[in-house]
């Protein structure tokens, strides 16, 4: 059960980041001299995204383990 929860935070951190890129991409279209500030909130943000499946990763894994 635990590598369901994992798979699912890993599920939502990619749909997450994706959604990221897919915003950055079209504020840099529209504005492409903000490209430097619009890429490092992103980098910002994705990374944060990360941290937090790592950790969901990580709980769901250890919660399965406990059987």
């Amino acid at each position: 059960m635990g590598a369901i929860g994992a798979g699912l935070a890993v599920l939502g951190a990619g749909l997450g980041i994706g959604l990221i890129g897919k915003g950055a991409t079209e504020s840099i279209a529209r504005q492409p001299e903000a490209a430097g500030k619009i890429q490092t909130a992103m980098i910002i943000a994705a990374a944060l995204i990360e941290g937090a499946a790592l950790f969901g990763v990580v709980v769901g894994l250890l919660a399965g383990s406990g059987n």
